[in-house]
């Protein structure tokens, strides 16, 4: 099997305080066969200026106003010219040895390859392991789907299709579940493939994500009154999250769902 090209798309949006660590993160990968994709939204804080000091080792650089986060990862995966397609996003960062794992991996069969995800809260020093969900059934109790382990190929996104644009926070979320309701196949990598910083999108409450819950079950094949059910879980859960955080501690449930972090460990406790 020959070594896969892969594309690293990056999305930004006046990410001058971050945009370079994770551009360091990706170029100093140990991987040759790698296209490297910057899709900014129209900075105005200097991050245009940071991205091109490193512009002769991209593959693509594009700087231009966007629809949200869905339209700057369909543009990103319009201009990745790679065999596999992954997500770091300006906040993130790729870890040592991540691509060569993930080629190693790579069989030309599968559409989409996931490996773990670092989860860092920077403010309390928090670190945990995600180990990715490689099932997606409608509304799950527990899901793992953190974008920067997912690597996917051009043809499952021809397939199945991109990330709507209507959504605003779980896109990536009702993507996976598209594609594993439909059919693709899904691969685990057992290795750490990025760091994700706590905060931005994926921070809100759910109640904010009303429409997101809602058109993940209705979009993939569930009914209404199955998708308002699973919202209504949701919404509580939350709400029962911000309690135990406000009476033990912000990290309390992560602590106690990933456990001590262990740089060199594996895990096979996959949902």
């Amino acid at each position: 099997m020959k070594q896969p090209v892969i594309s690293i798309v990056t999305i930004c949006y006046n990410s001058a305080s971050g945009i370079e660590e994770t551009i360091r993160s990706v170029l100093s990968q140990d991987y040759p066969h790698k296209d490297y994709v910057i899709i900014d939204g129209g900075s105005t804080d200097g991050t245009q200026q940071i991205v091109e000091k490193y512009r002769a080792q991209l593959g693509y650089f594009r700087s231009e106003p966007d629809e949200g986060i869905s339209d700057a990862f369909n543009k990103g995966v319009a201009a990745a010219k790679g065999d596999l397609i992954v997500m770091i996003n300006s906040d993130d960062k790729m870890l040592p040895g991540a691509l060569r794992a993930v080629a190693e991996a790579y069989d030309g069969r599968t559409d989409v390859y996931r490996g773990n995800v670092v989860i860092v809260n920077e403010k309390s020093n928090f670190r945990g392991r995600e180990v990715p969900s490689m099932k997606f059934p409608l509304a799950p109790l527990r899901i793992h789907c953190a974008h920067q382990g997912t690597f996917i190929t051009p043809g499952a996104y021809e397939r199945y299709g991109g990330y709507d644009k209507k959504f605003r926070y779980m896109m990536d979320f009702d993507l996976l579940t598209r594609f594993y309701q439909r059919g693709a196949s899904f691969k685990y990598v057992d290795t750490d493939i990025a760091e994700f910083r706590l905060g931005g999108v994926s921070g809100a409450a759910y109640h904010k994500k009303k429409y997101d819950i809602l058109h993940v079950v209705t979009n993939n094949g569930g009914g209404r009154v199955r998708a308002y059910l699973y919202y209504i879980y949701m919404v509580l859960y939350d709400a029962l999250r911000h309690l135990i955080m406000g009476l033990f501690g912000i990290d309390t449930l992560k602590r106690l769902h990933y456990g001590k972090f262990k740089p060199s460990g594996k895990s096979s406790d996959r949902a």
